[in-house]
């Protein structure tokens, strides 16, 4: 087994003046062992194409991951995916992408744009093989896997984008390989990617699409540890041996709430230094302390953390709050969601009355509704997590 993992994030824009999405994007993690993600764009847009994309993404992803043939899952989709009665068709295009122990990638394309393939910071011109399956042209590939390799699916709604507006044909599979390969070499995360890549297409539409437009992306990159201590342990016994355990993870360290950064420095035997300076009004300052990369404050502070994350899963309308701010919830954010794959979260379980709702349950602790929203979160974007209480 590599040190490889898979970093996946989509998103959408729906065709203008439909509530629902004619695109649906279905991924299934079963972690090291596989992955599957599949993309289907429904035959026109609004209600039924939402239904046709669902459909055929639940369908084949299940069927792909369990290993059933590929003739026997296209078979399956086209007799199960109701028929159209303006077209007589029942119609979804899509695009599978399979990872096998973080070191090959199956792609099987029916008539969506093809993936483009980023490696080294260019085109790659992976391999494919023509199969005919139930009458429908399928195009398979198999790639072995490196390290910073991106995958870009689209449906059709992004090559479409700007049809008599920026350009005549329409912004060209060529054309967004370009544009993508400019934002590759920065590092950022496949959502990141996904949404620039969507955001353009809708800049391009007028901000009026003429169809539903998706892009998901997946970067295979390394795997990056972070730790983060949240509190300190119920009983004041524990103190040494949360610590102890804490600091001798590998990667990067976090450590959050004044009483359990004191306790880390008394364990440490370094000072805390403590800033008055405010990054942004509504975040408390953070604190310095040797053998930890970042020190906030608690509650207040991961409970932002925690509205960037769910924002982050949604539309990413609050991505330049967070990625460009150095406030103490914005680093946990850069962190968390972009540097992360395995987060390792410490949390004490001592009461802080100052953290309790009167109009709740005595037993209900704010703090370990925040561990868990954010565990969850944190799930959705792909990462590793383990929670230790004390």
């Amino acid at each position: 087994m590599n040190n490889l993992c898979a970093d996946i994030g989509w998103k959408s824009i729906n065709h203008d003046g439909e509530q629902l999405c004619g695109d649906h994007v279905d991924i299934i993690d079963r972690n090291e062992d596989s992955i599957t993600v599949v993309l289907a764009d429904g035959l026109g847009s609004g209600v039924k194409a939402s239904i046709l994309s669902t459909l055929t993404s639940k369908i084949l992803s299940t069927m792909i991951d369990n290993g059933i043939p590929l003739e026997e899952c296209v078979t399956t989709m086209a007799q199960t995916l109701p028929i159209c009665k303006v077209r007589g068709l029942a119609y979804s295009t899509f695009t599978i992408i399979h990872i096998t122990r973080n070191t090959l990638a199956e792609l099987i394309q029916f008539d969506n744009p093809h993936v483009i393939l980023l490696r080294d910071g260019e085109v790659y011109d992976y391999p494919e093989k023509e199969l005919t399956i139930d009458n429908k042209k399928i195009y398979q590939s198999v790639i072995k896997l490196q390290e910073n390799d991106i995958f870009i699916a689209m449906s059709d709604g992004c090559p479409h984008a700007g049809i008599g507006r920026v350009y005549n044909f329409g912004w060209k599979r060529e054309d967004i390989a370009e544009y993508m390969k400019t934002l590759a070499p920065v590092g950022y995360t496949a959502k990141t990617l996904a949404t620039m890549l969507v955001d353009e297409c809708n800049r391009q539409y007028g901000y009026t699409p003429g169809d539903d437009a998706t892009s998901c992306v997946v970067r295979i990159r390394r795997r990056v540890p972070v730790n983060m201590l949240f509190g300190p342990p119920r009983n004041r016994d524990d103190c040494d041996r949360m610590m102890s355990l804490f600091f001798s993870k590998e990667g990067k360290r976090i450590v959050c709430g004044g009483t359990t950064s004191s306790i880390a420095a008394k364990y440490l035997g370094k000072p805390l230094k403590v800033s008055l300076s405010f990054e942004r009004s509504e975040i408390p300052p953070m604190a310095e302390l040797e053998g930890v990369d970042l020190v906030t404050e608690g509650v207040i502070t991961i409970s932002k953390v925690l509205e960037y994350a769910k924002d982050a899963l949604d539309k990413n309308e609050l991505y330049e709050q967070w990625s460009f701010h150095r406030d103490g919830a914005s680093r946990i954010a850069q962190l968390l969601f972009e540097e992360a794959t395995d987060i390792n979260f410490f949390v004490g379980r001592a009461v802080n009355p100052a953290h309790q709702n009167p109009e709740l349950p005595i037993t209900f602790n704010i703090k370990m509704n925040l561990v868990e929203e954010l565990s969850t979160c944190l799930k959705q974007m792909g990462k590793r997590i383990k929670v230790s209480y004390f």
